[in-house]
């Protein structure tokens, strides 16, 4: 195998096996908290939160992001599945939606980060 098919292979191999771990934001909110893979909850203070969001309107604007959501209608669709608590003490993840596509991002580190 020459060296240009052999790095080939070997982008395709990473690209593979690191999949899993890119981040993306195609949510899917569930009604039930088993289903979830993170639960969630909504702060009205942007100084609270461990991750500011911004909803897109667009698919292809939340691909490969955390902070940049796009709801999809089927849980099949989704990059990751949420739950949103009323208490803040249950959350995995506390958000604050943002208007300004600029604000979002990670605000405090959390384990969830990369994982959306």
């Amino acid at each position: 195998m020459d060296l240009m098919k052999r790095a080939a292979v070997l982008v395709l191999v990473i690209t593979i096996l690191c999949s899993p771990f890119l981040s993306a934001g195609n949510i899917y909110v569930t009604k039930y908290k088993s289903d979830a893979d993170a639960v969630i909850y909504i702060s009205e203070y942007k100084s609270d939160a461990h991750l500011v969001v911004y909803v897109s309107k667009y698919k292809s604007d939340a691909s490969g992001n955390d902070s940049i959501w796009y709801y999809t209608k089927y849980k099949s669709d989704a990059d990751a599945k949420l739950y949103i608590s009323k208490y803040k003490s249950d959350a995995d993840i506390i958000v604050y939606f943002t208007d300004y596509k600029s604000d979002a991002g990670w605000k405090k580190d959390n384990d969830f980060k990369g994982k959306l």
